[in-house]
């Protein structure tokens, strides 16, 4: 059986148990930390960096999707420091990329649009990138759309964990990291991709979208990832 811990969160007392995270405690006790790569179902990857909390005694943020809790730590989820370092994670993100949503087919359905508005953030403090990046429209079903990922890894992992097919890959380093299917192929031609569609589901923004949708109409089913992951044993 799991050791009962006990924790607080925002200075309120909260049980949890040996082996969960931060996230698990605080979403358990309805206490709210944004994030993007996360979702439920799958292993947690901390590549967004959104869900950076304060814990009493460390000098650095940490993650709360990857950090487990411990008995008698002190966890502040809200300050003012973590919503100027959200804030500017959000930024970083919309500037990395070209991100309009006025076009976007998944607009007014877009988890990065949804936290900016969430967090605030109505305009950006520094220079838009403007990479000059490709569309992938090789596949029957669906479209690649690089200019709108946000590299969280949501399809790598429902991929890899959930579907087993193993397609998705993220090449390259830094801000030259690219999502690639199988050995950066066309996706159309991959031999691996069983056109499930689940990374399509997954995906927070309108990087991976159906064809034939116009602006709006993009509105991503990914309730049963976790039965699914659970189903197969994953770690959810």
């Amino acid at each position: 059986m799991p050791q009962e811990l006990s924790v607080r969160i925002d200075g309120e007392l909260c049980r949890a148990s040996e082996g969960q995270t931060i996230l698990d405690v605080a979403r358990a006790n309805a206490k709210y930390i944004p994030t993007l790569c996360f979702l439920e179902g799958l292993s947690p990857s901390g590549a967004c960096r959104l869900c950076l909390v304060e814990v009493a005694g460390v000098g650095r943020l940490l993650p709360a999707c990857t950090t487990p809790i411990q008995n008698g730590m002190s966890v502040t989820t809200n300050s003012e420091k973590l919503l100027r370092h959200r804030q500017m994670v959000v930024e970083f993100l919309l500037i990395e990329r070209n991100h309009y949503c006025s076009v976007c087919v998944s607009n007014n359905h877009c988890e990065l649009q949804g936290m900016a508005q969430r967090l605030g953030v109505t305009h950006v403090h520094f220079p838009y990138n403007y990479p000059r990046l490709g569309v992938d429209v090789s596949h029957e079903r669906y479209v690649l759309d690089h200019n709108r990922c946000i590299l969280c890894t949501r399809c790598v992992r429902v991929c890899s964990e959930v579907e087993g097919a193993n397609v998705w890959e993220v090449s390259a380093r830094g801000i030259h990291s690219r999502l690639v299917s199988d050995l950066d192929g066309a996706w159309g031609e991959s031999r691996s991709c069983t056109n499930c569609g689940k990374c399509v589901q997954v995906c927070p923004t309108g990087a991976l979208a159906e064809k034939g949708l116009s602006v709006e109409e993009m509105a991503k089913r990914n309730e049963n990832i976790k039965w699914l992951a659970t189903k197969r044993g994953v770690h959810a």
